[in-house]
């Protein structure tokens, strides 16, 4: 039964990799209420397919096939899940081109950038069939006598994860390879808006012969399906993408449960251009920070600090910069496409409103794009005011605020004044400063002279409200895991 038009199947070479039912112990189930889920292009606004809507029982029975899973596959050897999870990654990369065309069509990213990301999630599965290999047994030096001391690492049992809809891919399998490299079993809900992604790797997952009930998938509304995992004592640990206000929110819900989390929450990265840095380059970078994804990055640059004897300079070059990137629908693969909803499109409306009305200058942009409702031009605001909402509130768009500063201890502590703390870039070429400004900045991530510094072996996440946890590395398999210690007399 397809619930899907056949136009999205023709853009792909494998249209199986187009599904509309939930993936729950080795099955395509429906919803029992038998309702769907629509799911929009948000280029154009038509409908590119439906999804099962689960109901609480169903995400209540995944987690049944997840516990029933995890006796054998807590025990299954390492080599045996590195190979599922090396032929995994391998139907990925073989599929790159429909993988990343799909994410495209449901959520409107240019295809290079899909590609990219297709790119990037096979990369964390790749990483972690390596990472499964490596011995879990750490001896420790006894401090009793005749007693031999070890400390086993253990996987903690089910894990619910739950994953965006700017990057439905890589969020799933960063995650995912991570806690099945750990010997736990998933339940994973993506974002309704992007779930064919996840879908469509739960059917190459399948191909790769992961075992029933070890990986599942669960569609429907986020309320309806994550709620039961918060209470339910069996799901040992929850992974978390997405805005701060979601997190507190499933932080309290799982609260009685005393679960292990990961929370990968909000960003308000700040941009510090020194004057002496490389101009050219600063302004290059900072235009990869501020518009990759269209600006819907919980990396995206959102208050880019620049000292005042570069200033003019700096905005002149960056507004030139702006002007000249490609809108366009992501098939086109433009350096921006559209954004994902009308409240994302809103948002970039009230604070541009807010900025402006507060006495900060409009230097391009700033309005909606002729393309398409959901099309957002770039935009650059200069002088914004301390007060403005656009220094407070995470952007998620393509609206990117500049002022200027005069000292590094002043520049330092307006960058630290935030709830948030995940990623701050900096642009300089004074080796001492780069050194103090590194160590005072109160961000989990600091980027020198660069925007790229993500990847399959770096512990991703950040500090303060920006969450809880790393992702990716050694130390991204930590969550997933308990550690038990064994002191022994032979007698």
């Amino acid at each position: 039964m397809s619930h899907h038009p056949v136009r999205i199947t023709a853009d792909l070479d494998d249209a199986r990799l187009i599904r509309s039912f939930a993936y729950v112990n080795g099955k395509w189930v429906s919803g029992e209420s038998g309702e769907m889920i629509a799911v929009t292009d948000p280029a154009s606004g038509e409908q590119v397919g439906e999804v099962a809507r689960l109901t609480p029982d169903q995400s209540r029975a995944a987690v049944d096939a997840a516990q029933a899973a995890f006796a054998t596959w807590s025990l299954t050897l390492p080599q045996d899940k590195a190979r599922l999870l090396r032929r995994w990654h391998d139907l990925m990369l073989e599929h790159r081109e429909d993988l990343a065309r799909l994410m495209v069509m449901e959520q409107g990213k240019p295809l290079s950038e899909a590609r990219g990301e297709i790119d990037y999630a096979a990369s964390f599965v790749e990483f972690y069939a390596e990472e499964t290999r490596r011995p879990n047994i750490e001896g420790v030096t006894s401090h009793l006598p005749d007693a031999e001391v070890e400390l086993w690492r253990e996987p903690v049992g089910v894990a619910a994860l739950i994953t965006p809809w700017n990057f439905p891919s890589a969020m799933l399998t960063r995650k995912a390879a991570a806690a099945l490299a750990a010997g736990c079993t998933v339940v994973a809900h993506p974002s309704a808006e992007t779930p064919f992604s996840a879908l469509a790797l739960a059917e190459l997952a399948e191909r790769a012969g992961v075992p029933p009930g070890v990986f599942n998938v669960i569609t429907g509304d986020a309320a309806t399906v994550v709620t039961p995992w918060c209470a339910d004592p069996r799901v040992r640990v929850l992974s978390f993408t997405g805005s701060t206000e979601v997190g507190r929110l499933l932080y309290r819900q799982s609260a009685a449960t005393v679960k292990k989390l990961v929370l990968e929450l909000g960003g308000h990265a700040p941009v510090i251009v020194f004057a002496g840095c490389d101009l050219g380059q600063a302004v290059d970078e900072t235009i990869k920070a501020k518009f990759a994804t269209s600006g819907q990055d919980c990396l995206g640059a959102n208050r880019i600090f620049v000292e005042r004897g570069i200033y003019d300079a700096f905005c002149a070059k960056f507004v030139a910069a702006t002007e000249a990137l490609s809108i366009g629908r992501g098939m086109d693969d433009p350096d921006i496409g559209p954004l994902m909803n009308e409240k994302a499109v809103q948002k970039q409306e009230a604070h541009v409103a807010d900025a402006l009305a507060r006495g900060a200058r409009l230097l391009c942009g700033g309005a909606r794009h002729a393309l398409g409702p959901l099309f957002y031009q770039p935009t650059v605001l200069a002088d914004v005011p301390a007060e403005a909402d656009i220094l407070h509130e995470e952007t998620f768009g393509p609206v990117a605020a500049i002022l200027p500063f005069d000292s590094e201890d002043e520049v330092v502590a307006r960058a630290n004044d935030s709830e948030y703390g995940l990623v701050a870039y900096v642009h300089s070429q004074d080796p001492r400063r780069i050194y103090r400004v590194s160590r005072a900045l109160q961000f989990g991530m600091v980027a020198v002279n660069r925007t790229k510094v993500t990847g399959a072996p770096i512990p991703f996440g950040g500090m303060k409200q920006s969450g809880l946890g790393r992702e990716g590395a050694r130390q991204g398999m930590e969550a997933f895991t308990e550690i038990k210690y064994v002191c022994r007399d032979w007698g």
